[in-house]
C-alpha cells in the first residue's frame, strides 16, 4: 500500500473541490484530489453550464418568433435539435479544456488521483482505481466535495419505464419530441421554458402549489403565467402516483385535486431535487452524521470528526456552484489560518428563466414571521422602466423587504435579475438601510434604475412626513 502525505485531501473535483484547492496551494500547502470521474464536477457537465448554454439556444429561437415586437417581421425559426445539443457540447469543451482541464490545476502544484475514495480515519483516505495500486492519502485535513445527484422519487413503474435526468438529457445525440418534466423546482423550471421555445412539447407537473416554492409566490406566479403563456403544459398540486410505459410513449398516472389525470410523451425528465453523493464515502463508520439532505457541518463546515469537512452539495445546505466555492474557500481558511472567519453568509440565488427570478435575504412571510408586523414592502413593476420599455421585457417586478428601514429580503422578476439582485445582497449582508440605495446614482437607462426608485420610494415617503420642516 502506497502512503502519500499532504496538508489537504479533497474529495471530488467540483465547484467546491476546484476553488479549494487553488486557494490551497496559493498558500504553499500540498493538497491532493481525488476525482473518480471529470474534472469540472455537475457545474460543468450536467447542471449549470449545459442548461444556461440550451437556454441561451431556446431564447434565439422565441426571439426570431417574437421579433415583431421590435418592429422586425416574425419568423418562425428552423430548430436542428441535433446542433443544439452539439453547441451545448461544445460550450463544455471549451471549459473543459481551457479553465477546467486538469492539467492547468497540476501545473499549480495540485496532485490529481484518479479513483473512488473511501475516508477511513481521521487522517486518512483511501483511494482505489482499476488502473493503479490501490493507496492511501494522508492529509492533516480532508474535504469531502462530492457534490450531489439527482433524486428518483418513489413511483411506482418509474424505474421500469426509464427517464431521464440532467445527467442524461444532455447526453443525447437528439432529445425526444415530447417530455413530461417531473418537478417543479428550478430544474423543471428552466428546462420547461427552454424545451418548449424550441419545439419539444413538454407538461410540467408538480406537487406544489406554487412554482419555485423558495421564491417570493407572487413572483413565481407571474412566471407560472408566463410558462403557460407560452404553451407549457403546466400542472400544479399533482401528485404523480404511478408510470406505465410502452413501446411508443412513457404515461404519467398523476392526481390533481382528487382527479385522476394521465399524460403521456415520449420520454419523462425528472427534476424532483437531489441527493447527496456519500455513499462509499465511509463517514458513518467514522461517526459522522449523514442526514436526509447531505452531511451534518456547522457554520464552517466542519463535521463531528474536527479534521474532516464537507462543502458543497454533499453539505446539508445551499446546493448552488457559487455558495460550493465559497463555502470550501472559507472552509480551507479556518483550517490553516490562526482564528475563525465569520460563518455567517448569505447566499442569493437565481433561476435562469426568461425573465429571470433572482433571490436575496427574506421573502415577505419570511419578514413578517420573524419581525412582526414591522416589516415594510417596497414594489415597483417593470412597466415603470424605461429601459424595459425599450427592450419590450415590461414583464417583471422589483420588491425590497425592510425592517425599521434595514434591508432583509429582495426579490427580482425582470431580464438579468442575477446581475441585479447583487447590490441588494450587498445591502443586506452588510445591513445596509434603503436609503443608502437610494443615495446612490443608478445608470440610466438600465434595468437596475428600478432599485433606485424602489428605495426613493422610501425617502419620499419620510419626507412627506417631515414636510411641515420645509423652508417656505
Amino acid at each position: 500500500m502506497i502512503i502519500e502525505r499532504y496538508d489537504l485531501v479533497i474529495i471530488g473535483m467540483g465547484a467546491g473541490g476546484m476553488e479549494a484547492a487553488e486557494f490551497a496551494v496559493t498558500l504553499d500547502l500540498s493538497v491532493a484530489v481525488v476525482e473518480r470521474d471529470r474534472v469540472g464536477g455537475d457545474s460543468l457537465w450536467t447542471g449549470s453550464v449545459p442548461s444556461k448554454a440550451l437556454l441561451a439556444s431556446a431564447k434565439a429561437a422565441h426571439t426570431m418568433r417574437t421579433a415583431d415586437l421590435f418592429g422586425i417581421t416574425a419568423v418562425e425559426p428552423t430548430i436542428d435539435l441535433a446542433m443544439v445539443w452539439r453547441r451545448v457540447r461544445a460550450v463544455q469543451a471549451e471549459i473543459a479544456r481551457t479553465d477546467n482541464d486538469a492539467d492547468r490545476y497540476r501545473d499549480m502544484g495540485i496532485t490529481i488521483v484518479e479513483g473512488d475514495a473511501t475516508i477511513t480515519g481521521p487522517n486518512h483516505v483511501s483511494v482505489v482505481s482499476d488502473a493503479a495500486e490501490p493507496i492511501t492519502l494522508e492529509g492533516r485535513f480532508i474535504m469531502a466535495c462530492t457534490g450531489s445527484s439527482p433524486r428518483i422519487p418513489d413511483i411506482e413503474g418509474l424505474v421500469d419505464a426509464g427517464f431521464l435526468t440532467s445527467e442524461t438529457l444532455f447526453e443525447l445525440d437528439t432529445p425526444p419530441s415530447s417530455i413530461i418534466i417531473l418537478g417543479g423546482g428550478p430544474v423543471g423550471v428552466e428546462m420547461a421554458q427552454a424545451l418548449n421555445r424550441l419545439g419539444i412539447t413538454n407538461t410540467l407537473l408538480h406537487h406544489g402549489s406554487s412554482l419555485l416554492p423558495r421564491d417570493e409566490p407572487a413572483l413565481a406566479h407571474v412566471l407560472a403565467t408566463t410558462l403557460r403563456a407560452e404553451g407549457v403544459d403546466l400542472r400544479l398540486n399533482a401528485e404523480s402516483t404511478r408510470v406505465t410505459f410502452d413501446e411508443s410513449a412513457k404515461t404519467v398516472h398523476a392526481t390533481i385535486k382528487g382527479i385522476k389525470h394521465t399524460f403521456t410523451a415520449d420520454a419523462i425528465l425528472l427534476a424532483a431535487g437531489r441527493r447527496a453523493n456519500t455513499d462509499g464515502l465511509g463517514l458513518e463508520a467514522l461517526g459522522i452524521d449523514v442526514g436526509p439532505t447531505g452531511v451534518r457541518v456547522d457554520s464552517r463546515g466542519r463535521t463531528s470528526v474536527k479534521t474532516v469537512y464537507a462543502a458543497g452539495d454533499v453539505a446539508a445546505g445551499f446546493r448552488f456552484t457559487h455558495s460550493a466555492g465559497n463555502y470550501s474557500v472559507r472552509a480551507v481558511r479556518d483550517m490553516f489560518f490562526p482564528g475563525k472567519g465569520s460563518g455567517d453568509l448569505l447566499v442569493p440565488w437565481c433561476t435562469f428563466t426568461d425573465p429571470e427570478l433572482a433571490h436575496a435575504g427574506l421573502t415577505i412571510a419570511e419578514a413578517e414571521t420573524a419581525f412582526g408586523n414591522d416589516v415594510d414592502v417596497w414594489k415597483l413593476d417593470l412597466i415603470h422602466n424605461d429601459r424595459a420599455r425599450t427592450d419590450s421585457a415590461t414583464e417583471g417586478t422589483i420588491v425590497v423587504i425592510t425592517n425599521k428601514s434595514r434591508i432583509v429580503g429582495a426579490h427580482i422578476l425582470a431580464p438579468a435579475a442575477g446581475e441585479m439582485i447583487h447590490e441588494l445582497a450587498l445591502a443586506i449582508r452588510h445591513d445596509m438601510k434603503i436609503g443608502d440605495i437610494a443615495s446612490l446614482v443608478h445608470i440610466y437607462p438600465t434595468y437596475a434604475t428600478s432599485i433606485g426608485q424602489v428605495a426613493s420610494e422610501s425617502l419620499y415617503e419620510r419626507a412627506q412626513k417631515l414636510r411641515w420642516l420645509v423652508r417656505r
